[in-house]
This record gives C-alpha cells, structure tokens and sequence, in this order.
C-alpha cells in the first residue's frame, strides 16, 4: 500500500508538470486580492494578541497566541518571555506541512535566556488558512505586525530575526525597509542558486500563474494535495532535509498539520512559486544592510551556488557551514547551530 500511495502521487506531480509545459495559453484562476498591509499602529498589548483558538495541538509547551492581520484574518504564534534581553524572532519555512516545530529545537534551546517568539506564516500551522491569494508581500506584512507586538515587550530592544529556507526571503523583504530588525539569521535559505537570464526572470512569474492556474483547479487540488500529504510523502520529502533518519516528532507533526481545514491553499501557492521572488539575490539579498549571518552545508532542495558572491559583495553577510546537514541543522547539530548563533550574536554591536 505504501508503495502504490507514493507511485500515485510521483505519478500525479509528473502529469502536472507535463500539463505545464504544455499550458502556453492557460489562464490562471482567479482569487481574491486581499489587502496585505500590516496595520503598524501600536495598540495596548490586550487588544492585539488573544489566546490561539486553532483545533491543532500545539507544536511544543509554551504560550501560544494570535493576533489580527487586516485584510487576512489570525496569525498565530508561540512565545516564553520569561527570559530577558534582545528579544528572538523565528520564523518558519514554507512547505505543503510547515509549523513552528520546524524551529522547536532552537525554541527550547533559547526559552528562558531571552524573550523567544516563533511566528507560523498566513495559511499555516495555528494561522488561519482562508481560501485568498497568498503572496510574500502578505507573508512580509505578518512578520511585520509580529515586530509591532514583540515592540510593545521588549524595553525598547529591537529583536534579532532568525529565519527558515523561504521564510528567510520574507524576512529579507522586511529587514530592507524596517530599522528595527537588529540582526538576521537564514538557515538554509533560498534565492541563493544559479543566476538566473533576464529572460527567465521575466517568464518566472506567468510560468508559476499557469501552474497555479492548473493545481488550484478543485479535482486536481484535492487529488495532489490529499496524496502529497500522506504520511508516506512527507516521508520522502523530510528524508532530503535530514543526513540522517527523520525526526519522528517532525514528521508526526507535519502530517497533523498538513491535514488541518483550509491546509490546501497555502500551499499551492508555494508549490506553483508564487511564494518566491523571481530575483531573490538581486531583488532583496543583495540590498541587505542588517548583519546576516547564514547557516548553511547541503539541502536536497536548493544550493548555494550564489554565495561566495554575496559574500564578497556584501560585508555584512558572513555564513558558517554546518556539517554534516541537509536542510534543517536544527534538528541534527543543534551544538554547531547554537554556537554559530551566540558568536554571531555576541559579536554584534
């Protein structure tokens, strides 16, 4: 059974890929745009964080809340502030099972010595996940009105960002226009592959609308998402993030989550690469004036070709290879992780 589970569902991403290549003309379906900015107005901490509600068990023991996005609805997160200092801001990747357990290693490692917070984006784990177009610039606004509340606890300390493979893109598009960003951390991050031509840059963004176009369409959708979400293929898909076996904790998460009301519309998004810029490197990277350090080694789903360049071109930037990982060192080399991150910290003004 799990083998025929698993044959499907290759079976189904290669009939969708082949069906894109052959969509010059298809149109993408339509969705409503919603307002993505962030109300940026400092209210009383009561009246913008309230108890999460959501039905999934939460990723870890700790305080768990959500306040309101205009023009999306409730995002959620985990926070312990019994610690003191710099506030840590984390964020998670994008995937069809994302959650704050992604980050749960580093959340326990932190809790107690400074404030920590792990923000899950629009659409996924503890948010709300409604049936509207999702982009980064909505993604930026949520990471933006977590700095608001993390503002209002924080003795006026502006907080250090640590971010995910594609959370770290999010993060970025912050980070170049909000001073209060202290510092970033990316692990594993994205944008950082092959250059890519003008031309492809270009048709980056109508080859992804046509691949929304033919996911979102309601018999392919159920169908590719119910198979991509068995407990089988987020298997296979955790084995490329891990040197060695899958976190079981991880991997029973994920599928929880994945299986949450509304769990299907995020992700699509992701899936089609309307989540990600058509030119990281040069579109926000590259643009970067907070210190960044990048944690990196090998990941089974993007590289780091680009970096020795960014390197070079930006002082700022300074990365610490972390081996032997794929993906999340996190969860493999929590010691290496750490200490990395406390150097670089320590180092800072």
């Amino acid at each position: 059974m799990k083998k025929r589970t698993v044959v499907a569902a290759l079976v189904v991403v290669g009939a969708l890929a082949l069906a894109v290549a052959q969509a010059q003309g298809t149109q993408a379906q339509t969705v409503p745009t919603q307002s993505m900015s962030s109300a940026g107005v400092q209210r009383p901490l009561s009246q913008t964080m309230q108890p999460s509600v959501s039905p999934l068990a939460a990723a870890f023991s700790a305080d768990r809340y959500t306040f309101n996005l205009i023009g999306f609805g409730r995002v959620g997160y985990y926070s312990d502030t019994r610690g003191t200092g710099r506030p840590l801001v984390m964020v998670t990747s994008v995937n069809a099972a994302a959650s704050a357990y992604e980050l749960r290693p580093l959340f326990e490692a932190y809790r107690g010595k400074r404030p920590v917070y792990v923000l899950e984006w629009p659409g996924f784990g503890s948010s709300d996940r409604p049936n509207i177009r999702y982009t980064p610039e909505l993604m930026a606004s949520a990471l933006s009105k977590m700095l608001d509340i993390v503002g209002q606890n924080s003795d006026a300390q502006n907080p250090d960002v640590l971010a995910l493979s594609l959370g770290s893109e999010f993060a970025a598009r912050v980070a170049i226009q909000d001073p209060r960003i202290h510092s970033l951390v990316f692990i594993s991050p994205t944008g950082l592959s092959e250059a890519k031509t003008p031309a492809e840059i270009a048709d980056e963004p109508k080859k992804a609308e046509r691949l929304y176009g033919i996911l979102s369409f309601p018999p392919v959708s159920a169908t590719f998402f119910g198979l991509l979400t068995t407990p089988q293929v987020i298997d296979i898909f955790l084995r490329r993030s891990f040197e060695g076996p899958v976190d079981p904790g991880l991997l029973s998460y994920s599928v929880q989550t994945a299986k949450q009301p509304g769990g299907v519309y995020a992700p699509l998004f992701f899936v089609a690469g309307l989540l990600r810029s058509a030119d990281t490197y040069t579109e926000l990277y590259t643009k970067l004036s907070t210190p960044t350090l990048i944690l990196y080694d090998r990941d089974g789903y993007v590289n780091f070709t680009r970096l020795p360049e960014l390197l070079q071109a930006k002082p700022n930037v300074t990365a610490v290879k972390v081996t032997p990982t794929k993906g999340v060192p996190q969860f493999e080399q929590l010691g290496q992780v750490t200490a990395a991150l406390d150097a670089f910290w320590a180092g800072l003004k």
